[in-house]
């Protein structure tokens, strides 16, 4: 008589200090070094959206020269970089947990927990810094007219004095739906290119790829997960502090695609596309090429083994 094998024993993914201080590190080298610039030049493709690429980089260099690419980056980007994920940690791992315990599977629990955790990294944290960081971005056409523009800490202070919470989280239901679907699409699309690249060099399901072969996987799952920029460039409006008298008033997620889509057609909602999925690819690099090192690092620092997935 066969002897029946016990079921697997569910266990919830411990959040370790080790993996929080790693995400931090690694998302503050990424956006200071050429995450910014990137994010710079999409969200001002997206907010302007007759510029061509070269056109938006003009734009750029034109109001603040080098340090025009990193305008929003203190503090907005790495409060962002910093806090967004830890979010995304403990969020990920309750809902993966709740996910299997209703009995999904790994791939199934893995996608919810992501998809859970793009919604938590929205309302907590990533909000009002997109919102603060398009405001910095899309403000200083008041330098080129000769008007010096307030602080950041200034305009803070006005919009909330203002608008209260709701005016610096302007758009936060645009990114919580860009969230939600990156992270869903960018680990089903790595998963489908991670499989693709092991029947290419005939590696067997599970047996580990190598540095590159993860940079390409994960950097096509990033980069095809620019699919959505739509909601970015949606995103984008409801924050942007340009003057334009045709926008409508008191913004909405459908009010705004109904605008871009009237004015700029199918096109306009693809506006900065090119440089998010350079955005991507660089945040991949990052996380893939360099996390083993940093890996190291932070396992000597703590004394903690570093379990995240990186």
């Amino acid at each position: 008589m066969a002897s029946s094998i016990p079921p697997k024993k569910l266990e919830k993914k411990p959040v370790k200090f080790s993996n929080l201080l790693l995400g931090a590190g690694l998302n503050m080298f990424e956006v200071t070094t050429l995450g910014q610039p990137l994010e710079v030049v999409k969200t001002t493709m997206a907010a302007n959206r007759q510029d061509s690429f070269a056109g938006a980089m003009s734009r750029i260099w034109g109001r603040g020269g080098l340090l025009g690419y990193y305008q929003g980056l203190i503090p907005w980007a790495w409060i962002e970089a910093s806090t967004k994920g830890a979010v995304l940690l403990f969020v990920a791992s309750e809902a993966e947990y709740v996910a299997k315990s209703w009995g999904a599977n790994d791939f199934v629990g893995g996608i919810s927990g992501g998809m859970a955790g793009g919604v938590a990294q929205a309302y907590a944290t990533m909000g009002f810094c997109t919102c603060m960081k398009t405001v910095e971005i899309t403000k200083h056409k008041l330098a080129a007219q000769g008007v010096q523009p307030a602080s950041t800490w200034a305009t803070f202070a006005d919009i909330y004095r203002k608008e209260g919470i709701r005016g610096i989280n302007r758009g936060v239901n645009a990114v919580a739906i860009r969230q939600t679907t990156n992270w869903g699409s960018r680990f089903g699309l790595s998963r489908l290119a991670e499989t693709a690249i092991r029947k290419v060099t005939n590696k067997e399901e599970g047996q580990k790829l190598s540095g590159m072969e993860k940079v390409i996987a994960s950097g096509l799952g990033g980069g095809l997960s620019a699919w959505n920029q739509p909601i970015e460039v949606i995103r984008v409006e409801m924050q942007s502090k340009k003057d334009d008298p045709k926008r409508p008033k008191n913004l909405t997620v459908g009010k705004t695609l109904k605008y871009i889509y009237g004015e700029t057609g199918i096109k306009g909602l693809y506006r900065g596309v090119t440089p998010r999925a350079g955005l991507s690819v660089w945040q991949t690099i990052c996380m893939v090429a360099l996390g083993d090192m940093a890996k190291e690092a932070v396992e000597k620092l703590t004394g903690e083994k570093v379990t995240a997935k990186h």
